[in-house]
């Protein structure tokens, strides 16, 4: 019965943080981000646009503003933000400017939406020594801006890489992704 209260007293004094990030198709993010340890949730959706409650039909116009993002929520005891950052940066090319691959639009740029000014200096900080390190031969344009709001995504979208893998988008496009990340962060990895 102790072990059970301290379980209990442990988890509610633990504060989960949030993240919004933007790297291209947010189909691609949530299906990495959904298998890293310390994540409790995926969503996929629309932030920094000027239009309220967009449907993804709008924002693939490109004239509502807004980025095609994932907002996670994590457990800072377990992930940092900063392996957030580094684990982003390896999964999409932060270097062309609005566009992933096939996918071109504004809604495809490649962004950190910042929660708090330590997000904000951890999010340029780490950009400024990708780009002194020459991590990638191009400079990154990652725009690094101040969360304003998130809309989620219509509900077909949630989990879209588990429910649809046999998809050619997904065998040729997400499938590259998931499978970088589990090469390069082994150790990050949702056990069981």
């Amino acid at each position: 019965m102790t072990v059970f209260l301290f379980l209990i007293i442990n988890a509610m004094r633990t504060h989960f943080k949030r993240a919004t990030l933007g790297g291209g198709c947010f189909w691609c993010l949530e299906a990495v981000y959904n298998r890293l340890e310390g994540v409790v949730s995926v969503q996929s959706g629309f932030a920094g646009g000027n239009i309220k409650n967009p449907a993804y039909r709008e924002v693939c116009t490109g004239r509502t503003g807004h980025a095609e993002v994932c907002d996670i929520q994590y457990n800072p005891e377990v992930i940092s933000f900063k392996d957030l950052l580094h684990i982003f940066w390896e999964i999409h090319d932060p270097t062309t400017l609005n566009r992933q691959g096939n996918d071109v639009g504004t809604h495809y740029r490649s962004v950190i939406y910042f929660h708090d000014e330590g997000q904000e200096s951890m999010a340029e900080e780490l950009k400024a020594k990708l780009d002194k390190t020459k991590f990638i031969d191009e400079p990154i344009i990652t725009e690094i801006t101040e969360f304003t709001n998130f809309y989620p995504a219509e509900d077909y979208h949630r989990d879209y890489y588990d429910l649809h893998n046999e998809e050619p988008y997904c065998r040729y496009v997400i499938l590259p992704k998931v499978e970088k990340f589990k090469k390069l962060f082994t150790d990050k990895l949702k056990k069981g």
